[in-house]
């Protein structure tokens, strides 16, 4: 059963700590998971964490600070000195290590690198920092294991072990030529049943190796990931040379990473914030769209004004004017959320641009001439006949541009690389609302002779 922090425990901690109940701590914290036990780091005041962060031994500080929520580790690394800190990223993966120290300040990041002892580990903390941040050789690790394809399998095993106490989690052996270009990989079993003068050239695999470029989209290498049904991917620079991994734990990372900025896109959210974030960002990262908004709306007041005389002498077109807006932007938002779902997978289900439209468009159809045949029966009951075509047509059609313009949006933005998770929020309620108000308004003063 997994750890579930309670108000109750996270009190005994607090009060564990504050009387240094070292005990009580060991029997109740410190056999927890590191991940459950960074959660506990998370809530804590920033003095009690300070304190309960000093009583681990050093490696389960590492990993522990690995693990915390961007707010608490900054918080945590503030009361560390660069040499404490330094001690921790000898502790760490390479690439939690750079992860760490990269939004330091550039001279306490060099001051830290120089208190690191580890000259090799130092070396693998400067190159990650080189790449950028959302590409795969800002992603992966340095720590692997490797073969030498002319090794026979006696002197492959000694140095395996070797490379092993550098690598916490083995996925896959990476056999490389004399100037460390990737060529294939190991089967773990093949090892093991060889004779121990086999050359690795005999036993090892090329055929589907998959690996990924230095400079590739982390977002490409989280769908090849997931295409292949990967745990861990070789990283290559552009002359094939194997410079590291890619582990599904930092995938998964950049899944949720994603999927959370997407959400905020789409909810009107211009930049990356958090709950604890100022009210300043808050209110800057959500007032472009709100803007927005608001300028759709006065030019939707704009449209109603120039069609007053028509609503004053048939006060029953207002009443549905809420019901045409809505469904606009409902069918809009749909449909836009479907494309950019698709184009986030990297999936070409739809085929061409031309498909991808055709298809929403055949669905819009369906659902327009549905939901016409219904609200014209309202329309009718309400009022008239007349009223019910007037409502039916114009629901119909704009259920049509609302779904081309939803499927056709985020297809333009994702041509001129602008996420398209933008066109899922209110670009294409705000859009749907004046075009469906004009739409509607029209075929109303047509009908009524206005």
């Amino acid at each position: 059963m997994g750890f579930k922090l309670t108000k109750e425990f996270l009190d005994e901690v607090s009060v564990a700590v504050t009387s240094n109940d070292v005990q009580w701590l060991e029997t109740h914290v410190f056999e927890l998971h590191d991940a459950d036990i960074a959660i506990i780091v998370d809530e804590l005041e920033a003095t009690e964490a300070k304190s309960l962060y000093d009583l681990l031994d050093e490696e389960r500080q590492a990993d522990i600070l690995a693990e915390l929520d961007n707010e608490a580790q900054d918080e945590l690394i503030k009361s560390l000195s660069s040499e404490e800190i330094a001690s921790q990223l000898e502790n760490m993966d390479s690439d939690d290590a750079a992860d760490l120290i990269a939004d330091l300040p550039q001279e306490q990041i060099e001051e830290v690198i120089s208190h690191i002892k580890d000259d090799e580990a130092a070396d693998d903390i400067v190159d990650l920092l080189n790449y950028e941040e959302d590409t795969a050789g800002g992603l992966m690790q340095k720590e692997f294991i490797k073969a030498k394809i002319d090794w026979p399998v006696n002197r492959c095993v000694v140095e395996l072990r070797r490379q092993a106490e550098e690598v916490e989690k083995v996925f896959t052996i990476y056999v490389v030529d004399d100037d460390d270009r990737l060529v294939g990989f190991l089967s773990l079993k093949r090892l093991l049943f060889a004779s121990p003068k086999t050359l690795i050239k005999d036993l090892y695999q090329n055929k589907n190796m998959i690996s990924v470029k230095t400079s590739d989209d982390d977002e490409h290498v989280a769908r090849i990931m997931e295409k292949y049904d990967l745990v861990s991917v070789p990283v290559v620079d552009l002359n094939n040379k194997l410079v590291g991994r890619i582990t599904i734990d930092d995938v998964v990372d950049v899944i949720m990473e994603e999927a959370e900025k997407d959400m905020q896109l789409a909810s009107g959210i211009s930049e990356k914030i958090e709950s604890s974030s100022s009210v300043w960002r808050i209110s800057r990262a959500r007032l472009p769209w709100l803007i927005i908004g608001m300028l759709g709306g006065i030019l939707g007041a704009q449209v109603i004004s120039g069609f007053e005389g028509g609503i004053s002498e048939v006060p029953a077109l207002a009443f549905f004017i809420p019901l045409i807006t809505a469904m606009g932007g409902n069918v809009g938002v749909q449909s836009s959320a479907i494309v950019v779902q698709s184009l986030a997978k990297g999936d070409d289900q739809f085929g061409s641009i031309l498909k991808k439209i055709s298809k929403e468009a055949l669905v819009a159809v369906v659902n327009g001439i549905l939901l016409s045949l219904i609200v014209y029966g309202f329309a009718y009951i309400f009022d008239s006949s007349t009223l019910g075509w007037v409502v039916g047509i114009s629901l119909f059609t704009v259920i049509m541009f609302a779904a081309v313009f939803g499927t056709l949006i985020p297809l333009l933005l994702d041509r001129y690389k602008i996420d398209p998770a933008l066109a899922t929020g209110p670009f294409i309620t705000t859009l749907n609302d004046v075009l469906g108000l004009f739409i509607y308004l029209t075929i109303g003063v047509l009908f009524y002779g206005l």
